[in-house]
């Protein structure tokens, strides 16, 4: 058998070929392969990354690469820092970087190296997941975003990098579903809206809790006239029960609102 392979068997009886190599006294596999001699070249392949530091880099990755990219990374990330992932990350001095594919690298923080060398982050639909206690968990949780948010409307990034999860580079402007803030006469404003055949003008209020909460008050009234719909509620932390029910009593919620009829299906 050629270095760095070892012959497998499928459950059908046919065999195919593994290659994996030792760095530093970590066993690392290196994928499945056809044929003996892609199983050695993979093989021979990593020998290079892992012993040439001038030769390869990340962005050296080549066309048609007998390595996944995601093993590239891996590989050059344990020659570079002298720590194994089993993720594609590469540490920086304060940061590190996580690679989706060559062309779509994310940045985080050194507190979050842990949780991401754990937890494998996953793209679908535009969305960037990860699979934490069996279920699909969106990244942007993490920074106290839900699920509903907008970029550009409820949150953004400050310097615009849109790749840059670093937390003091995402900036969240609305907190509660339903609550856009704005800016009048140099001062923000909160508006509330709620989505029925279109969006409601709730109301317009000094403060972003007293916008959160005429969502729920605008909420639970439409529910009590019959609109079956599930309206999201909004949590305001730090508030007791007391002022929550005083606000809730105060705050005034438009005609439109109120005098919505229409029976919902939804």
């Amino acid at each position: 058998m050629l270095p760095g392979v070892y012959s497998a068997t499928k459950k059908d009886g046919s065999n195919y070929y593994r290659a994996s190599i030792t760095y530093h006294g970590k066993h690392i596999s290196l994928g499945s392969y056809i044929t003996e001699a892609q199983a050695n070249q993979a093989y021979l392949l990593a020998s290079e990354i892992l012993t040439l530091p001038s030769e390869w880099g990340i962005e050296d990755y080549p066309p048609s690469c007998i390595l996944s990219f995601h093993k590239w990374v891996v590989l050059i990330n344990f020659r570079d820092n002298n720590i194994y992932f089993k993720n594609p990350i590469y540490i920086k001095k304060r940061y590190f970087l996580y690679y989706i594919d060559p062309d779509y690298c994310l940045k985080f923080d050194a507190e979050d190296l842990f949780y991401y060398a754990h937890h494998k982050i996953l793209k679908r639909g535009g969305h960037l997941f990860v699979s934490d206690y069996g279920m699909q968990v969106n990244i942007l949780s993490r920074y106290g975003i839900k699920n509903y948010a907008v970029l550009g409307r409820d949150y953004e990034f400050v310097n615009g990098d849109p790749y840059d999860f670093r937390y003091h580079n995402v900036n969240i402007i609305n907190h509660f579903h339903g609550v856009i803030r704005k800016q009048h006469k140099g001062k923000p404003l909160y508006i509330a809206k709620i989505h029925l055949n279109g969006d409601y003008l709730i109301g317009r209020y000094s403060t972003e809790a007293e916008a959160a909460i005429a969502y729920n008050k605008a909420s639970l009234i439409l529910k009590n006239k019959g609109i079956h719909k599930n309206f999201p509620q909004n949590f305001i932390d730090g508030m007791d029960e007391i002022t929550y029910a005083s606000l809730f009593q105060k705050l005034r919620i438009s005609k439109r609102v109120l005098e919505y009829r229409e029976n919902c299906k939804c």
